[in-house]
């Protein structure tokens, strides 16, 4: 299969996919994202491979969803979804996208996200519901929108990390640093930039040494242990506050901001308290 948005090659036993959106900061569209799918299925019918890496091209792993303000929207299915009014009231969209995070869950083989520079929203979903994920030392993992727009998509956070940890991430939307997001168990392992690339190599390479039907057993045994503790259902109702999240009062303040002022106005707005993203001091960014 021919991709737009992906490199895709094989060595060793160990499948790369590379985001290949550079200019958009590996923003995911909706084709990228059929892409991505149709990459890993190739991956796990492969009997050459055994482990599943992705990773970004450029600066970063992904800035997150493709939210270009562009008719018809890159986000969204060619046509949309049913009808505007269905999408909002069943939250379609939303669904969406935790139904093609569970393509990764339910794949035989092992999925390593290779994270680097920054990994938000969108992003960090993709990343979370990856069986392993490396980071660099210095990369940047958050979800922003929790402070403006909506609860995320797909609610991972209480099952990457601590109570207290998931609740500051929700209610915060900062960022956490590669080697931070390690200690609170959001990622694997971290490792200096420079490093990153090679060590998750050399890692993939270990794993998919392992007998294909061997890893296939540990990773469901390990899967609907989570889905019996109710992980699915959870992020099936995290997908319905997601739509609620989007008829509170404030829901429209941001974009009302962005309209009259400019975006910078309203990522100023939703991020100057925090002096974090869009608003950090210049000599930090």
């Amino acid at each position: 299969m021919t991709y737009e948005n992906l490199l895709y090659e094989v060595d060793e036993r160990v499948a790369t996919i590379t985001l290949d959106r550079p200019e958009k900061v590996n923003a995911l569209s909706w084709d990228m994202r059929q892409e991505l799918y149709a990459a890993l299925k190739a991956a796990e019918r492969d009997q050459d491979v055994g482990c599943i890496v992705i990773k970004g091209a450029g600066r970063a792993f992904s800035a997150g969803y493709d939210l270009t303000p562009a008719d018809p929207s890159p986000n969204q299915p060619p046509g949309g979804y049913v009808s505007p009014d269905l999408d909002k009231l069943t939250g379609q969209y939303a669904r969406d996208l935790v139904n093609g995070w569970w393509v990764i869950w339910e794949l035989a083989k092992p999925v390593i996200a290779q994270v680097h520079g920054w990994c938000l929203a969108g992003a960090s979903e993709l990343a979370s519901m990856c069986d392993i994920l490396f980071v660099a030392d210095d990369a940047q993992l958050g979800y922003p929108p929790v402070r403006a727009l909506s609860s995320p998509d797909t609610l991972y956070f209480p099952w990457k990390m601590p109570m207290s940890w998931a609740k500051y991430l929700m209610m915060t939307g900062k960022p956490v640093a590669g080697k931070d997001a390690v200690t609170i168990g959001w990622a694997t392992k971290s490792f200096p930039a420079d490093q990153l690339e090679e060590e998750t190599r050399t890692e993939a390479r270990a794993i998919a040494s392992i007998p294909a039907d061997m890893l296939a057993s540990n990773k469901k045994a390990t899967n609907r242990a989570y889905e019996i503790m109710g992980m699915r259902t959870a992020m099936d109702v995290g997908v319905d506050w997601q739509v609620l999240s989007t008829y509170r009062n404030t829901a429209g303040e941001f974009g009302k901001i962005s309209r009259e002022e400019g975006l910078r106005a309203a990522l100023q707005w939703r991020d100057g308290p925090f002096k974090d993203y869009s608003a950090r001091p210049r000599d930090d960014r």
